[in-house]
């Protein structure tokens, strides 16, 4: 579904990526690991279209891929109700979701008591839900997803979890940059390290346990 050859990146002199070769399958959960600052963000932000590379190439299969992108971001309009919010991302993607089907997925992230309330006044974890409410209702090949546990309870976290392996079961490729490796590993197909900008499969005795954290840059 996604082949990234030879992707690099630079900001001025400074490369955040280098020589990054690496392929990805529909049907599977890639979770991206290394320290803060390791490029992890900004590969996901090349892939998603937000950011080009410095050099080299990135191939998406045929047809090529729908691409839903959750990152730091939340893209949520605070002047909008959670509602409106929904039903103008249904809009532009030219989507064809009735208002009933908009309810029932802000219901699905616990946002149905809500749903006319502005979002600029939800917290950062209801925001966050919305967000997701967004990217569910694209249904998409490819699902980027960047911290996306940032602000979720235990419940939302479950339920996001529970998501990414219904992506997977129905055929999408999955890419995650976690704060959460523990949490998250069992999630994932493989494990990919980021290390002086350059990718690495990582074994799993490498994630570090519960209660452990990266040491960052």
């Amino acid at each position: 579904m996604l082949h990234l050859e030879h992707l690099a990146k630079a900001y001025g002199d400074r490369f955040v990526l280098r020589d990054v070769t690496a392929s990805f399958a529909p049907g599977s959960v890639s979770l991206l690991a290394g320290n803060n600052g390791a490029g992890k963000s900004t590969l996901l932000r090349i892939v998603a279209g937000l950011s080009r590379p410095t050099s080299g190439q990135l191939r998406f299969g045929e047809p090529e891929p729908a691409t839903a992108y959750l990152g730091h971001a939340t893209f949520v309009y605070p002047g909008l109700s959670a509602l409106e919010n929904l039903t103008f991302w249904n809009g532009v993607h030219e989507l064809r979701h009735s208002r009933e089907e908009l309810m029932a997925l802000l219901e699905h992230v616990g946002l149905g008591a809500y749903a006319h309330e502005r979002a600029g006044v939800f917290s950062r974890g209801m925001a966050q839900r919305l967000n997701l409410a967004r990217v569910l209702m694209l249904r998409a090949d490819l699902l980027l997803l960047d911290e996306p546990g940032t602000g979720l309870d235990a419940a939302s976290l479950a339920l996001l979890r529970q998501e990414i392996r219904a992506a997977r079961d129905r055929g999408a490729c999955v890419l995650i940059v976690s704060h959460d490796l523990p949490g998250d590993a069992p999630l994932a197909d493989r494990v990919l390290r980021l290390e002086r900008g350059r990718l690495q499969a990582a074994d799993a005795a490498t994630v570090p346990s519960a209660g452990q954290e990266e040491k960052p840059c």
